[in-house]
């Protein structure tokens, strides 16, 4: 491509609910600008920015696909994102490389759950939006109807800079409110004039001189309307809305123009950078490829970016080696001398760089950026599926997770179980499917096993006497302990009350280690003990046969026993979970909480029209509470959770905890 000046670049996400056309908008931009020379379809599995397997096999989008491409002398950086919620991380990344943001809106079905969560997003960071009202030539499209139900979820902020030449099977062309010479077909000029009359008011709102102009009567150029768009764009007062038919090709030659003219370019904004400055560029994705390696997508913020170059990983405090850089469409690379400040391309092979990550000239400050990924949701225990994979299955967890920030990877530290978290069933689903086409590793998704806890309930003493002698060297080690339940949270707590050396003082570290050991394995279900006090009081010993390992196994033998009589209880974790909730939706979500067992703390309002609501509820009970919260809620409902503590298990629930945790045993135990 050819060198382009950071106000000849923009750089446009694309978002929506999933379904709306996206891709396939992306799909014939690239088709009118002469990059491809057919439109592809997602069914067929042959569009320029859905090419990873996983996409091809669900016809949806799962990753972030960036595609570079000339319109008129500007250079488009459009980053086509999935729509559907469990890949939202992918959004959030693309988001902090975006001057702004084009939402597609499909005109059969007007604003939907996921277009409302973008819209949500783009807004509480400042981005310029633009809607393109998708599917005009498709059933039960309406003008009417869409542009009601953006003003109903918008507001009036949404005016069209265009209108639609008939709808349905009907629908022909679009007219560019912008031209005054654009031509009109017989019988609209009427809705014209006012549709444009509402575009000067527009622009008037933003620009102080241009109002002043519209009061006094005067006529408002070409240029002057297109300039005081800009500026209610970039302020959040102006969202322009266009209308088209991707597959017909129809209205995108004139959104690319909508591109070009109104979206603002990356040397509009408070922080732009110049070329001439020092280097210093954000890594907002990376891709793990086993052929290829890692490559990094990234923003220059200020300088210029250059093939064959030595740059500074400022986040890693590391040197790094730049080969050749690119700009891509989809899997395609085209290889580029250097990128300005504003632009964005990709780069192979870098060692340390991680998605967040600031490159540049030593010396440059890290470059701060508010990214907010959603918090994993849905978690599963990974497996290696045979003996061939444990080996692997490590390294390639750790790639995967370093490819998607918003997948996170954890040993439970109770149950030594590997967890993969992340936002969804199909997003771990995905994972990996990854995994075992880019690094032949094949791992399954388990139900977690509950981290449950034991404890005492009361006081109690118990005694043993390990004893074993056959003849020379034999065995003896005697303990009388006493063990008290301790408050919540408080561990385990040892202490020797011993007098007159009934027990020896070189045995007694042994006691203590016989014990320690046995809280890994408590009595009613094999599961640590905590929360518990034990006190060595009394116990004998032999001159000849004793040893450490006797007073070892007497302790543990003395403690199980010990247990049994102080009223071993079982111990879930609790779980504090904040649920954000459509008004609409709280008593139904409240119903299956408190079926979930859990106990509402509070509830009040959040955004407008939702319900916040804090609540306790036991880990076991919300395992697939993702699941079940997305399709009570129709994917409008959210939730993130933390630890709280530990309670007791109702005794009616004992039994079935421990069946289960066995048979989850048995399972992982047949893998070995």
């Amino acid at each position: 491509m050819d060198k382009y000046n950071s106000d000849q670049i923009r750089n446009c996400v694309i978002v929506s609910h999933s379904g709306t056309g996206k891709t396939i908008l992306a799909e014939s931009m690239l088709y009118t600008a002469g990059l491809i020379t057919r439109i592809g379809a997602v069914e067929d599995g042959n569009t320029v920015s859905d090419f990873e397997e996983e996409e091809i096999k669900r016809s949806n989008s799962v990753q972030a696909s960036l595609m570079a491409f000339d319109w008129r002398g500007t250079k488009i950086n459009l980053i086509d994102t999935p729509g559907f919620a469990d890949f939202r991380g992918e959004v959030v990344s693309a988001l902090t490389a975006a001057d702004s943001v084009v939402l597609v809106v499909a005109a059969p079905s007007g604003v939907e759950v996921g277009t409302q969560q973008m819209w949500q997003m783009a807004s509480s960071q400042g981005i310029p939006r633009m809607i393109f009202v998708s599917k005009m030539d498709r059933e039960n499209a309406s003008f009417s109807r869409v542009m009601s139900s953006l003003a109903d979820s918008f507001g009036r902020e949404c005016v069209p800079v265009q209108l639609p030449v008939g709808s349905e099977a009907d629908f022909t062309a679009v007219i560019n409110l912008l031209d005054p010479s654009s031509d009109v077909p017989t019988g609209l000029g009427d809705e014209v004039e006012d549709a444009r009359e509402r575009l000067i008011e527009a622009a008037a709102e933003s620009d102080d001189e241009l109002e002043e102009k519209y009061l006094e009567g005067e006529e408002i150029t070409q240029e002057e309307l297109i300039r005081g768009l800009r500026a209610g764009l970039r302020s959040g007062d102006f969202v322009p809305v266009l209308f088209g038919a991707s597959q017909m090709s129809i209205g995108i030659a004139e959104i690319l123009d909508g591109i070009v003219d109104l979206l603002p370019a990356p040397s509009e904004s408070e922080d732009a950078g110049e070329p001439d400055e020092p280097l210093s560029a954000y890594v907002f994705k990376t891709t793990a490829d086993p052929y290829v390696g890692k490559l990094s997508y990234f923003r220059v913020n200020t300088g210029t970016f250059s093939s064959d170059s030595q740059i500074w990983n400022v986040s890693a405090d590391e040197s790094e080696r730049v080969g050749q850089t690119y700009v891509t469409r989809g899997k395609e690379q085209e290889p580029v001398a250097s990128l300005v400040a504003g632009d964005i391309g990709a780069v192979p092979k870098l060692d340390s760089a991680l998605t967040g990550h600031t490159l540049g000239d030593k010396g440059v400050d890290p470059i701060e950026v508010s990214i907010n990924l959603p918090n994993p949701i849905y978690t599963r225990a990974v497996y290696p599926k045979s003996k061939a994979d444990v080996d692997k299955m490590s390294t390639s967890l750790a790639r995967i997770t370093e490819e998607d920030p918003s997948l996170d990877l954890k040993r439970e530290p109770d149950t030594l179980e590997m967890l993969l978290s992340g936002l969804g069933d199909t997003h771990l689903e995905v994972s990996v499917e990854k995994m075992k086409r880019k690094f032949g590793v094949e791992i399954d998704l388990e139900t977690p096993r509950i981290p449950y806890r034991e404890t005492i309930t009361t006081n109690a003493a118990a005694e043993f006497k390990h004893k074993k002698q056959s003849g020379g060297h034999g065995q003896y080690g005697h303990v009388v302990i006493q063990l008290e339940p301790l408050r919540k949270g408080k561990g385990f707590e040892f202490e020797s009350k011993v007098v007159g050396g009934s027990v020896p003082r070189e045995y007694i570290p042994s006691v203590e280690k016989g014990i320690r050991e046995s809280l890994g394995n408590g009595t009613i279900g094999g599961f640590p003990v905590t929360d518990l006090k034990a006190i060595l009081v009394d116990g004998s010993f032999h001159a000849v046969d004793s040893s450490g390992v006797s007073f070892e196994i007497a302790a543990s033998q003395a403690f199980s026993t010990g247990m049994d009589k102080a009223g071993a209880v079982l111990l879930e974790p609790i779980m504090n979970i904040n649920v954000i909730v459509p008004d609409d939706y709280t008593g139904d979500i409240i119903g299956d909480l408190n079926s979930r067992r859990g106990r509402i703390q509070g509830m009040a309002p959040s955004s407008e029209g939702f319900t916040s609501i804090e609540v306790e509820v036991p880990y076991q009970e919300i395992l697939d509470y993702a699941t079940i919260l997305r399709s009570v809620t129709q994917g409008l409902g959210t939730f993130d959770t933390e630890f709280a503590r530990y309670e007791e298990t109702p005794q009616h629930m004992v039994e079935s905890a421990v069946s289960s945790n066995n048979e989850l045993i048995e399972r992982q135990n047949s893998r070995a």
